[in-house]
């Protein structure tokens, strides 16, 4: 419950132990003359769901960009697990356990469902090279491991049917499932999710709901999300930021962002309203 979230006044006692994940500062993002982030600030506590939400061109995906390390901030600091990973590369992030999804989908099309999953897995649980060319029974004992956790992954995701086959020849919410699948077989602490539901009809999209609280849950994952679809972010995530023109406009709950006029009057609108039902 709110107990356990991110609120800029909390203190660490307050939140019942847990550890503070994601400390970003003040960061700012300029292309040229354009600001594409301005003064973004955030507390990230272990175990959370926070949404991330703002009209197109607001700073969302520069902030995830950001977190993951594919472009450096102008200026600004992000520490992780309390090191400042402000300029390190994306593969190192990776590693400390900062991973991302993309709104485009990019899995190794030509590859088949299990290796892209099995790939993942080797970031954290492979042998190294020498063991791998030689075929050592350390290098055996660790690719049975591995293939028992992809297994694991599929069945989790519902998706152990298409084990075999291409990623790119599966349905685009197949596709969607693998992405995610992947992304946490690389078993991290802080999950990045741009856009999980895009393009998925309305019971794939129940679907992933039920998922991703799963994954929450099942994992105590904190998860950082990102989404235009309201109805899952005013289900799922229990706190929500908002942005406009690379600025920060409003935080709180789902109930205070609904109801704020500035946020209502920057993205929102009437039919934003609207789209809540009753």
């Amino acid at each position: 419950m709110f107990s356990v979230l991110y609120n800029p006044s909390m203190s660490q006692n307050s939140l019942n132990g847990k550890k503070l994940l994601l400390s970003v500062r003040e960061l700012h993002k300029s292309f040229g003359g354009v600001k594409a982030l301005q003064d973004y600030s955030l507390d990230l506590y272990e175990g959370t769901l926070i949404g991330l939400i703002g009209p197109n061109g607001a700073g969302k995906t520069t902030v995830f960009n950001l977190l993951s390390g594919v472009i450096p901030p102008t200026s600004g600091t992000i520490r992780f697990l309390d090191s400042d990973i402000t300029k390190l590369k994306p593969h190192m992030r990776t590693k400390m356990g900062i991973t991302r999804t993309f709104q485009n989908i990019r899995l190794f099309e030509e590859l088949s469902v299990l290796d892209n999953i099995r790939i993942a897995l080797h970031m954290n649980n492979g042998k190294g090279i020498i063991p791998t060319i030689l075929h050592t029974p350390n290098y055996k004992k660790s690719e049975k491991e591995i293939l028992e956790k992809a297994d694991h992954f599929l069945e989790l995701f519902n998706i152990t049917k298409w084990r075999n086959e291409k990623s790119g020849m599966l349905p685009y919410g197949i596709q969607r499932a693998v992405e995610i699948a992947r992304a946490l077989a690389t078993e991290p602490k802080l999950l990045l999710l741009d856009e999980p539901v895009a393009g998925l009809n309305p019971s794939e999209t129940e679907q992933f709901v039920q998922l991703i609280n799963r994954i929450h849950n099942e994992f105590n994952l904190t998860i950082l999300l990102v989404e235009h679809d309201m109805r899952v972010i005013m289900s799922i995530c229990k706190y929500i930021q908002v942005l406009d023109q690379g600025k920060l406009i409003a935080e709180g709950l789902p109930a205070e962002i609904q109801n704020n006029p500035s946020v209502i009057k920057a993205y929102l609108g009437y039919e934003g309203e609207q789209a809540y039902g009753s």
